[in-house]
């Protein structure tokens, strides 16, 4: 249930006042999952390399679910979680927010940086997760072009070739 402009406050100045581990920040986090007025806030929060994990982890999740449909926000959106994706202390945040890109996909920044976490040096978990934001993002051919690269992957080669296929898409390299 979307909150009352009175309650999102109520709520965002208790999520301030609270210590920096405080499971209750994901608490309110989720909460405001269906607050479109909320955006501004969560965008926030899954930037701040200072906030706690499992709130950015949250608002992560919320902005993959519920991807914001003004074209400013949404592209403020994307640029705070490709903040959270670069974030080298936090791994479960990075393969969170890896995932939550794919909405965001047609950002030629969020394109970039999926491409780049595909690469065999990544950790394995964000790796899994920018391959699921860039099937969740459907095809382009900039995605085919990085999807069929993959295909010769050991480890997301076999994933990678039956995205490609799912989209009607040969994971053969035209000649």
């Amino acid at each position: 249930m979307n909150p009352s402009p009175d309650r999102l406050n109520r709520l965002i100045q208790e999520f301030r006042a609270l210590p920096a581990a405080s499971d209750r920040k994901r608490e309110i986090v989720a909460e405001l999952d269906d607050a479109p007025d909320a955006l501004p806030f969560l965008i926030a929060v899954v930037a701040d390399p200072q906030e706690y994990d499992l709130a950015r982890v949250e608002a992560a999740t919320i902005l993959r679910l519920w991807p914001p449909s003004d074209p400013a926000t949404a592209h403020t959106a994307a640029h705070a979680l490709l903040a959270a994706l670069n974030d080298p202390e936090e791994d479960l945040v990075r393969q969170y927010a890896a995932e939550a890109l794919g909405p965001y996909a047609d950002d030629p920044a969020v394109h970039e940086a999926l491409a780049a976490s595909l690469e065999p040096d990544e950790d394995p978990l964000v790796r899994d997760n920018a391959l699921a934001a860039v099937a969740e993002a459907g095809p382009s051919d900039a995605r085919t072009d990085v999807l069929r690269a993959l295909t010769q992957d050991p480890g997301l080669g076999r994933a990678a070739a039956r995205i490609l296929t799912a989209w009607g898409r040969s994971p053969d390299t035209p000649a």
